[in-house]
Order: C-alpha cells, then structure tokens, then sequence
C-alpha cells in the first residue's frame, strides 16, 4: 500500500528509538552479569531446600536496567540512514542530541518504581559474542525492517508483544522498562514463573520427562528443567515461526527479528545469594543468526514489589489506532 508522511515518520521513529538505545555506557564487558556482593557469597551460601530438595528460588523477583541491550555500532547509523532514505518527506530527521561522553538511555521508564533495586550498568546486556551484538543473518535484519517500514499496513507486520499474545521465551524475561516483575513458585517436579507483562504463567516440568513430539509447534517453545547445584537449567525447543526473539523497544535493534522452528534455547537461573538469581540465556537459530549468542543479568528479590494485572487486550488502543491511521493515509492517498 502507498503510505502517506505520518505513519511513514512512525515507523522510522519507531526505529530510530529502538536504534538509539544501543549505544550505552561502560567500556567493560563480563562475560556475566554478577554484582559485585555475588562472587564472595556465593561461595560459601547453602540455599534453602524446598520439601522436595530443589534450591528454593520461590517469591518475586525485577530486572530493572538501563543497560543496553546490544553494544553500540556504526551498523545502527547505516540501517537508520538506510531506513530515511525510503521516507524523504519523513519528519524524523536528526538522532536524539546528547552531552557529550554521555550514555544515552534504554527509555525513559526504564528504571521503574523509585523503591525496586536497580542493576549495575553495564556495557551491554549481550556477553557473547564479545561484541555485545547479536549475530544476526542479513535476510533477518531485511525482514524486520519490512516490517518496520509496513507497520501501519497489517496486524502481521507488529510483534506478538504488540497484539497481546506473548512476550515469547525467552524476550519475556529481557527487562521491559515496566512490569518488570516475576513470580516464581515451586511444587514437587515444577518450577513455575508467572510474568507480570501480558500476564502468563510458564511452567517447567523439572522431573526428566521428555520434550512433546516434534509435531507440536508453541508460540513460546516446550521448556524442560533440571537442577545442577544452585542452577535451573532450562532448555527450549519445538518453537513456532510466527513469534519474534524480542518484541519490546529495551530490546533496541532485536525488536522483531523473527525466529523459526530451528530455535534452541538454554536458560540458566543461579542461585547466588539470598537476593539475587543470576540469569543467563543461550539462544541458538541457524537460521536467524550465523552463530550462537548469549545475554545475561541479575534478577533481584523485591518482597515489596506488588504484581498488578496486566489486562492487554482491554487497553490495546496502539494497535488498532496504528492501523487506523494507515487506513485514513490509505484514503487520503487516492485522491
């Protein structure tokens, strides 16, 4: 469809914040996300059981964190220069203005209630590969940029975050900037976590029962968990093709970049002090990415923290006042 200046400027702007909140702070990368007081308590902190002996993680935790998601780049100015040069009458024009040696920040909600703990900053939320990018194929990148360039088109060009359906696995645990809170619950052979953004509940069989058949495709994969030590690991397959690897703007670059049915994903949630789980992901798409890739970030008790509902769909008016606009720029056009 032919789209008219103001739905074209809302698609760039779209991706010149996502772009933008790639370029962070700290020059170091860890390969892990340890706060400072984890190393030491580590070592010598037994957890508390659960009546059936699994380490017990069960009560709320946040991940507020202005961390970058990917390291900055010369690639973001490219894709967003390329991306302005489809809209010459766009009224985007010039990146956000900064002080200079300044990080620039994830959103502008992203540290949450001023009484949840906050993580450190780091360079970037991705540790490998040290670049702190995702090794994203171009024809992946191609295709989230159609999107971006068709967002006001169809519901199909929007995220599944965007249309209420999920945040994925793992996306729902990169920091959101708001409702950034996790309920974790534990029964003999389950661990349970429920997610305050768009509401779900995930459970993880933890008692060696095997994957579901092939056959059987899930927007957020079949999880399958085990204890090694102080660690949950969890590892997904049998994902579907229509979600993406990220949905929300703190994912910067990554928001809507598909993910097809080769998807493998191995979670890690460590125990490493009464207050902190260290989490770690792996995500594997041969089809998506030349290369695996890792993330990684601290989740922080917060007994004070208060997980509200998170009714989607009753106050989802971006989306169908995105479509709107484009069908009113689509009238606007023929004549």
């Amino acid at each position: 469809m032919k789209k008219g200046t103001r739905s074209t400027a809302q698609a760039v702007s779209v991706a010149a914040v996502v772009i933008l909140g790639a370029v962070g702070g700290e020059a170091g990368q860890s390969r892990t996300a340890v706060a400072p007081e984890s190393a030491a308590i580590a070592k010598r902190w037994t957890p508390p059981l659960t009546p059936d002996g699994q380490p017990d993680i069960q009560g709320i935790w946040t991940n507020f964190d202005s961390t970058p998601f990917e390291a900055p780049s010369e690639a973001d100015d490219q894709r967003l220069a390329a991306l302005r040069r489809w809209f010459p009458a766009t009224d985007v024009t010039t990146p956000l203005p900064r002080p200079a040696g300044s990080p620039r920040e994830v959103s502008g909600f992203a540290d949450g209630p001023g009484s949840a703990p906050r993580n450190p900053q780091r360079r970037s939320m991705i540790v490998d590969p040290p670049t702190g990018r995702a090794p994203i194929r171009p024809e992946a990148e191609a295709r989230r940029d159609r999107n971006l360039i068709q967002l006001t088109d169809s519901w199909e060009h929007h995220t599944p975050w965007e249309r209420c359906i999920t945040r994925g696995v793992p996306a729902g645990i990169f920091p959101p900037g708001y409702g950034a809170g996790y309920q974790i619950l534990q029964a003999p052979g389950y661990v349970v976590i429920l997610y305050e953004m768009i509401h779900e509940a995930r459970i993880i069989p933890i008692d060696g029962r095997p994957h579901a058949s092939p056959l059987i495709r899930l927007w957020n994969g079949d999880s399958r968990g085990r204890w090694e030590g102080n660690t949950l690991i969890v590892e997904i397959t049998n994902y579907n093709d229509k979600g993406a690897i990220a949905t929300n703007i703190a994912t910067q670059g990554l928001r809507g970049i598909p993910q097809s049915e080769a998807l493998k994903v191995v979670e890690r949630f460590t125990l490493v002090s009464p207050n902190q789980i260290d989490y770690e992901v792996t995500i594997e798409d041969p089809a998506i990415y030349t290369s695996p890739w890792t993330v990684a970030m601290p989740m922080n008790r917060d007994s004070s923290y208060r997980i509200f509902e998170y009714a989607c769909h009753e106050g989802n008016y971006g989306l169908p006042n995105s479509l709107s606009a484009g069908r009113a720029e689509d009238s606007t056009a023929k004549r």
